[in-house]
């Protein structure tokens, strides 16, 4: 299915998306503030516990940060006692950054707390409208993943 949306729309759509993320992100800040960790610190903290346990190689791609910044950023968390660098077992050559449950706390308080955010602003949408708005937003997101998926293998030579 694939239909044509005037440029008008999309420029309304784009900035309403970018406005609603530049929210949503200083919010997660102001929440972050009462915890000992930074928001780059966060976002790694989300790819650990969503991703498992990582080599600092592959949360630098994932963080689109250089090696030697992610390396500064682990050894501050581990420090912080929210991660901890382990020997695969597997091949001991290669280390693992795993999420202690001192991350794992922070992470569920933080996310309780933009959800709480998120419910206080959906107050005066009907039932019907949030779950319209969580499919079609389901939707963007599988598509922007087919289409990063494809930039992607067309980048490898695919």
């Amino acid at each position: 299915m694939h239909s044509t949306i005037d440029a008008k729309t999309i420029t309304e759509l784009e900035k309403s998306i970018r406005y609603i993320s530049h929210i949503i992100k200083q919010r997660g800040r102001e929440i972050l503030d009462h915890y000992p960790i930074t928001p780059p610190q966060f976002i790694a903290l989300q790819w650990l516990k969503d991703s498992g346990d990582l080599t600092i190689g592959e949360l630098s791609k994932k963080m689109y940060l250089a090696f030697s910044t992610t390396t500064d950023l682990v050894d501050r968390m581990e420090k912080n006692e929210l991660i901890e660098r382990v020997r695969d077992p597997k091949d001991r050559r290669v280390v693992r950054i795993h999420l202690l449950d001192k991350g794992k706390e922070i992470i569920h308080e933080v996310i309780e707390k933009r959800q709480l955010y998120l419910q206080e602003v959906l107050q005066s949408f009907s039932e019907d409208e949030v779950k319209s708005l969580h499919i079609l937003m389901s939707k963007m997101f599988d598509e922007m993943k087919v289409h990063e998926e494809n930039a992607s293998n067309k980048n490898r030579g695919e």
